[in-house]
C-alpha cells in the first residue's frame, strides 16, 4: 500500500516537473520578447512549481525509509518538513517577483505582443488547468499535502495565466499597460500561496485534531464487537499520511474476565487495523457496573449535577468504591467554555458536597477526538 502510494506521487510530480518546465521555458521567451514582466514572472512561478514537484519526489522517498532504532515509528513526518521546503521555495518566488514589478512600476517598459506569444499564453492556462486537476485529484486519493498544494497552486496559476492573457489584450485593444501592475498582483498571491502552504504544514507538525471521520469510524468499528459497550479517550498521532497511531479505552462488563479481556482486546486490534488501518498501541479498560445499584443511583445523580453544564461534553470511566469510599470518573469539556478550569472547579465541589464522606476524584480530560 505504502509502496504504491509512492510510486504515485513520484510518478504524478514526474509529470508536473516536465509540464512545469516546459511552459516555464515558453513563457519565459514569450516575457523576454514582449518585455512583459507579468509573463516574465509567470515563468519564475513555474519554475518554483517544479523545484516544488523535486522536493515532493526527496520528500516522499525519505520518508518511505524503514523504520529503525533511532526512529521506531519511521519517517513519514519527513513529508511535511518536505512542504515546509516547498512553502519556502514558493515564498521566495513571489518575494522575488514582487521587487521585480515594482522597479518596472517605476521604471516601466513598452510591452511588445505577437499573435504567437498570445496563443502560448492562450495554450498554457489550458495545460495548467488539466494538470491541476489530475494532480490534486491524485495528491486526495493518496492523501500527499503536497501534492493537493502542487494542484491547488496549478489552478491558482491558470487563473493567474487568463488575467496576463486579458491585460495583453487590453494592451493591445486601448494601449494600457497593466504590466506592472499585474506582476506585482501575481506575486501577492505567490507569496499568500506560500504563507498558506507554510500554515497548513506547521499545523500539522503541531498535531492537529483527528479528522471527525475518521474516530467515528474508530470507535464505530471497537463498539461494533461483542462485550464493548463504549470507546473512549480515542488519541491518534500522526506520523506522516496515512499511519495514525494511539490507544483507546473500552467500557466492559465488570464480570469479565482476564481471559476473556485479552481476546477482546486482540480481536479489537485487528479489527480497527484491517478496517481503518490504524495502529492502537494501548488499549486500556473501563469497568461498566452491572450489579451494584446503588452504583448505577450515584452515577445518575451526578449526571443530573452536569446536565446545568451545557458545556460538559462526557462523562466516562465512572467508579465507585464503597468500602474503600473512592469516587472517580472524568469529564470532557469542550474548548468553547470560557473557562474549562472553573467549570471543572465548579462541578467537583457540588460532587463532594452530595457526597462528603468519599474521595472525590474528576478527571478533567480534553477534548482530543470526536
Amino acid at each position: 500500500m505504502q509502496e504504491n502510494r509512492e510510486k504515485i506521487i513520484i510518478r504524478t510530480s514526474i509529470i508536473g516537473i516536465l509540464v512545469n518546465v516546459l511552459l516555464a521555458g515558453f513563457k519565459a521567451f514569450v516575457g523576454i520578447l514582449s518585455h512583459s514582466v507579468a509573463v516574465t514572472m509567470d515563468a519564475v512561478n513555474n519554475l518554483s512549481d517544479a523545484m516544488s514537484s523535486v522536493i515532493t519526489i526527496i520528500g516522499t522517498k525519505l520518508a518511505g525509509r524503514r523504520p529503525d532504532k533511532k526512529h521506531p515509528l519511521g519517517y513519514g513526518r519527513i513529508e511535511y518538513l518536505s512542504a515546509m521546503i516547498i512553502a519556502v521555495i514558493v515564498l521566495y518566488a513571489g518575494i522575488t517577483s514582487l521587487i521585480e514589478s515594482v522597479k518596472k512600476i517605476i521604471n516601466p517598459s513598452t510591452p511588445d505582443y505577437s499573435t504567437v506569444s498570445l496563443l502560448i499564453i492562450a495554450v498554457a492556462v489550458v495545460v495548467k488547468i488539466v494538470l491541476g486537476q489530475f494532480v490534486k485529484k491524485t495528491g486526495e486519493k493518496v492523501n500527499s499535502g503536497s501534492l493537493v498544494a502542487s494542484g491547488s497552486d496549478a489552478l491558482f496559476d491558470a487563473v493567474i495565466s487568463a488575467t496576463t492573457l486579458a491585460a495583453a489584450i487590453i494592451y493591445i485593444a486601448f494601449h494600457i499597460s497593466l504590466e506592472a501592475w499585474l506582476g506585482a498582483v501575481i506575486s501577492a498571491f505567490i507569496v499568500k500561496s506560500g504563507l498558506d502552504i507554510l500554515r497548513d504544514t506547521l499545523s500539522k507538525i503541531l498535531g492537529e485534531r483527528i479528522e471527525a471521520a475518521t474516530a467515528k469510524a474508530v470507535k464505530d468499528t471497537i463498539t461494533r464487537l461483542d462485550g464493548v459497550y463504549g470507546a473512549y479517550d480515542l488519541v491518534l498521532s500522526s506520523y506522516g499520511p496515512n499511519q495514525l497511531i494511539g490507544s483507546v479505552h473500552i467500557q466492559v462488563p465488570d464480570t469479565m474476565t482476564v481471559r476473556e479481556l485479552d481476546h477482546l482486546e486482540r480481536r479489537i486490534f485487528d479489527a480497527v487495523w484491517q478496517e481503518e488501518h490504524v495502529l492502537l498501541t494501548g488499549i486500556s479498560v473501563y469497568s461498566m457496573n452491572t450489579q451494584d445499584h446503588a452504583s448505577a443511583e450515584v452515577e445518575l445523580s451526578i449526571r443530573k449535577i452536569l446536565d446545568d453544564y451545557p458545556e460538559v461534553l462526557q462523562l466516562h470511566g465512572f467508579f465507585l468504591d464503597t468500602a474503600a469510599k473512592r469516587l472517580r470518573f472524568d469529564i470532557i469539556i469542550g474548548f468553547e467554555a470560557a473557562d474549562r478550569e472553573q467549570i471543572h472547579a465548579e462541578i467537583t465541589e457540588k460532587v463532594k458536597a452530595a457526597y462528603p464522606d468519599y474521595d472525590v476524584h474528576i478527571q478533567l480530560d480534553l477534548d482530543i477526538s470526536d
